[in-house]
């Protein structure tokens, strides 16, 4: 059986940090000459260029456009870009960082200055864009030493894997050495993407909508470990269809969880949302009840742990890529509300959470990251703008749809916060089941199947008194930054 080896791992460990350079022109290659002359930097692995008349460049390889930095970045294991290009417009330097920023890279680029053509260009003139400055934190090192013990050596199934929040715990999982990883998902096409990224790892092509297959699937790899961050995460459509919500993020969780104590998986990591603490919209409530449903089958030999994600920046779809595309073109941002505040975190830290959480768990507890203050979307959208040099922007309020809160919180009023070994990771207990969960689950689903919203949401009152829909008159769903932010 194939055994997957740390590969990237130790690639990274060498000195400099794996970066790749944008732009093959005579500034790309000075800079790249100077980072490869000093071990202490960025280490330069390959070029991004539109030439494609030489295939290696001082040295390294010609990787591709530009505009396939995010599969490159994650073939390669690069960590950071060098936008190598002075005279690459500010729209267009804005659009690149974005792509750089959707493949979880660090990036540094090279402002235009009329010193370099007289004493030449430094690496010290490459400017730093940060993404903890605009999250108003540093990004967390989650999986460590304990996620490595989880994973070496066991089966490791993911589902939904060809998604943000799958594949990265794909790639991730790939990297701490499995005895093997299956790929769950239906689409075909993205698997065989993902795939090429995590070489070794087989493809499941299984729609979770079918419990026999997913219970053939099981029964077929026996998986110690499951992580399934399946799920549909759009605020918006789910409030217009709860049906459809109750479907995908309840009845295949639950699937899911049935499959796993039916064929002794040892543990199980289910992907959640802040949102699911003291719920307002349809996607917060079912993403609730998929926690409370691993809670049910908790206390076996099968553990549970449940991990509620903050909005991810930095993805393809999250905000940063918005940004990336409207800014640079003089497009207006819409926000829903000037006071609206989100917790923000990468995919990298979501990845980690989710791993550390599946070590840690003890009692199918929720788990969540210490992700500091809340950011204030249009202190966000400013601090980019400014980032990169750009305009002012212009911003417009497109006022709180259905279901949106103006800020969002981890843990709900009524559950208790409780510390973990991982100093930036806390958890909250289980809170008892309300009597009559099995039996208003069953009426739950028969209301989804037959397309009954009206009945779904009443009984979606009735399963959770916590969750408190909100109203509101207008227009439905203006598209808008906040509203189009991505949470799993």
């Amino acid at each position: 059986m194939l055994r997957f080896v740390r590969r990237r791992r130790r690639d990274t460990d060498r000195p400099g940090v794996p970066t790749l350079m944008i732009g093959a022109g005579s500034t790309g290659r000075v800079l790249a000459q100077a980072l490869l002359a000093d071990p202490r930097g960025m280490r330069p692995i390959g070029f991004l260029d539109d030439d494609s008349e030489h295939r290696r460049i001082c040295g390294l390889p010609l990787l591709g456009r530009p505009e396939e930095i995010v599969d490159v970045a994650a073939s390669t294991g690069a960590r950071a870009a060098v936008l190598a290009l002075p005279s690459m417009s500010r729209e267009s330097v804005a659009e690149l960082v974005g792509r750089a920023w959707a493949a979880g890279l660090e990036v540094r680029w090279l402002p235009t200055c009329p010193e370099h053509g007289k004493r030449g260009v430094r690496v010290e003139d490459l400017r730093e864009i940060r993404l903890s400055w605009l999250i108003g934190r540093d990004e967390v090192s989650v999986a460590g030493s304990r996620a490595w013990r989880l994973i070496d050596g066991r089966r490791v199934l993911v589902t939904g894997a060809s998604g943000t929040v799958g594949a990265a715990l794909s790639r991730e999982i790939a990297r701490l050495g499995p005895a093997g990883l299956w790929l769950l998902d239906q689409d075909t096409d993205e698997l065989d993407r993902l795939q090429r990224e995590v070489p070794g790892a087989q493809q499941v092509a299984v729609d979770l909508r079918d419990a026999e297959r997913l219970a053939r699937a099981f029964d077929e790899i026996r998986p110690e470990l499951v992580f399934h961050t399946e799920g549909r995460s759009r605020l918006a459509p789910q409030e217009l269809d709860p049906c459809e919500a109750v479907r995908t993020n309840v009845r295949i969780t639950h699937d899911v969880v049935n499959a796993a104590v039916r064929f002794g998986v040892r543990r199980v990591g289910l992907v959640s949302t802040d949102k699911a603490a003291d719920p307002a919209s349809v996607f917060g409530a079912t993403k609730r009840l998929a926690e409370m449903v691993a809670q049910t089958a908790a206390g076996g030999p099968t553990c549970f742990a449940t991990v509620r994600l903050g909005n991810l920046i930095g993805t393809p779809g999250s905000l940063l890529s918005v940004l990336a595309s409207r800014i640079p073109r003089n497009e207006a941002v819409t926000i829903t509300h000037p006071e609206v505040a989100r917790h923000f975190m990468t995919v990298e830290e979501a990845a980690g959470l989710v791993l550390e959480a599946a070590a840690l768990a003890e009692e199918a507890e929720t788990f969540v990251l210490d992700m500091g203050s809340l950011v204030p979307v249009v202190d966000l959208v400013h601090r980019y703008a400014e980032q990169l040099c750009l305009p002012e922007v212009t911003i417009r309020f497109s006022g709180l749809g259905p279901g949106e809160k103006l800020a969002e919180k981890v843990f709900s009023d009524s559950e208790r916060q409780v510390r973990t070994a991982h100093p930036k990771i806390w958890a909250t207990r289980p809170t008892p089941l309300p009597p009559g969960l099995s039996r208003l689950l069953d009426a739950l689903y028969e209301a989804a199947d037959q397309g009954d919203d009206a009945e779904v949401r009443i009984l979606l009152r009735r399963l959770l008194p916590e969750y408190r829909p909100v109203r509101r008159p207008g227009p439905t769903y203006a598209p808008s930054v906040a509203t189009d932010l991505e949470s799993l």
